[in-house]
């Protein structure tokens, strides 16, 4: 590429002439840079309306779902025994009461061990570990424990090589490293003895064990001594003075009622579990529609707003699509509910059910136009009409999830045709520029060529006035 000095010879700034050419070369690349400026700021405010109309989509399909009208809670009447529930279609509600006759425990199997020996002449204390077997491997059987205490072995056994280390800090390391159902450690008496302590991993009588190879290990000749594991029982009394016992591994029961985990810390009697309708959360979900339908609205004005007095709007002032979302949002409040008869058959239509003003859910407008909810006022219906209120309910939610479907679906129609916009505009400023470095290495060649040539006619000029003195 040709260059020069600037204005060596002219004595113009060609440098800057050649910046000024190029930004009025680069205005139609300068606007469309405008264009998808303005491009993305629409598409981020699309976007903010969507996340927000997806809100109420959510919210609705909530009040749409059976498992919101059929949450429950559960109290007791024992500190030591606590409650929870979950969302189960078959949840019921009712009064349980029981006794406690057993917690949940691990088996513990001990046996008393030396653990170091006192062999050397002078009397001292040997520290090299004592072996308490000379079998080479051990056994270990999983299985149950009936309530006589009889073992039932259960799978496979396993097999642990202890042939490495036969001292009972040995065998501890071996039980552990085979992780099968028990854990071992050794706890020290005295310099020399100690206990070999196994217990199981896991609470109730369905995991228990037997670990056969250490039969007369113990330092004075004994075997294992086992206290096997329990389960957890409870005790319900039944029709006509009968009682029947439920069991867990833990002390978690979550058969007892649809829909309610209840866990036992003590062994106690006449423990009564109460389960009713969650009215309260129901509620709850009825005030996050209405929070997330406020925050829509509140979006929708913002990206939609104009200032008469500043003459200026906002991103989305000019979309009417956008804001008619409003309006229907508020017309779905404002108008009432009717939906289907859910009773109605092909062989027997029924008319549509006329619920009326969504006042009986707690749903108002205010005067800014704005949604509130009353919680008192929608528990006070739904103690009168439990299945009423649950069916208007299921049905507002139902027709809310459609609407706003079809809003996201246009939202996220606009936004893909910006982006694709977008694209476009981006692709055709990456054309100008490479016709803009094109056009700037073209400027810079000519001004260049017009110094070397005002160079040579200054340079003939300065020969002709010399010969010309010459002559004179």
């Amino acid at each position: 590429m040709s260059s020069s000095v600037d204005g060596l010879v002219s004595g113009l700034s060609t440098s800057s002439m050649i910046t000024q050419l190029m930004q009025v070369e680069a205005a139609p690349q300068t606007r469309l840079k405008v264009k998808v400026a303005g491009a993305q700021t629409a598409v981020s405010s699309y976007q903010a309306v969507n996340t927000k109309i997806a809100g109420i989509k959510s919210a609705a399909d909530t009040l749409n779902q059976l498992g919101t009208w059929r949450a429950i809670s559960a109290t007791s009447s024992s500190p030591s025994v606590t409650t929870s529930t979950s969302t189960n279609l078959s949840a019921t509600t009712g009064s349980l009461t029981f006794d406690v006759t057993s917690l949940a425990s691990k088996q513990s199997s001990t046996i008393p061990v030396t653990t170091y020996t006192d062999a050397d002449a002078d009397g001292k204390l040997d520290t090299t570990p004592a072996p308490i077997t000379t079998a080479s491997s051990i056994t270990l059987k999983k299985g149950t424990y009936d309530t006589y205490g009889n073992f039932t072995q259960v799978g496979d056994p396993v097999t642990i090589d202890i042939s490495a280390d036969k001292s009972a800090a040995g065998v501890a390391k071996a039980i552990n490293a085979a992780s099968a159902g028990a854990s071992a450690y050794v706890l020290k008496t005295s310099d020399s003895t100690g206990v070999l302590q196994i217990n199981g991993s896991k609470t109730g009588a369905n995991n228990g064990f037997v670990i056969e190879g250490l039969e007369g290990a113990g330092q004075n000749g004994e075997s294992i001594a086992t206290t096997p594991p329990k389960s957890a029982q409870i005790q319900v009394s039944g029709g006509g003075g009968t009682t029947y016992t439920v069991s867990s591994d833990s002390n978690t029961f979550s058969n007892l009622m649809n829909g309610v985990t209840v866990n036992v810390s003590k062994v106690e009697t006449g423990v009564t579990v109460d389960v009713s309708n969650d009215v309260s959360s129901i509620a709850d979900k009825m005030q996050a529609f209405v929070d997330a339908t406020n925050a829509a609205l509140g979006e929708i004005s913002n990206q939609t707003a104009y200032d008469p007095a500043t003459k200026k709007g906002s991103p989305l002032t000019g979309d009417f699509s956008v804001r008619d979302m409003s309006q229907k949002l508020l017309s779905a409040i404002s108008t009432g509910l009717t939906y289907p008869n859910p009773d109605s058959t092909d062989l027997v239509p029924l008319a549509p059910i006329k619920f009326g003003s969504l006042k009986q859910l707690g749903i108002q407008l205010d005067r800014s136009g704005q949604l509130t909810f009353s919680k008192s006022d929608f528990v006070a219906a739904y103690n009168d009409d439990p299945a009423k209120i649950k069916q208007a309910g299921m049905a507002f939610g139902e027709q809310t999830t459609k609407l706003t479907k079809t809003m996201t679906t246009n939202l996220q129609s606009v936004i893909t045709g910006r982006n694709s916009e977008i694209d476009s505009l981006n692709s055709q400023i990456s054309n100008w520029d490479i016709r803009l470095a094109a056009k700037k290495t073209a400027l810079q060649k000519q001004y260049s060529d017009l110094e070397v040539s005002l160079g040579k006619l200054k340079d003939q000029s300065n020969w002709l006035s010399g010969q010309l003195a010459g002559l004179s």
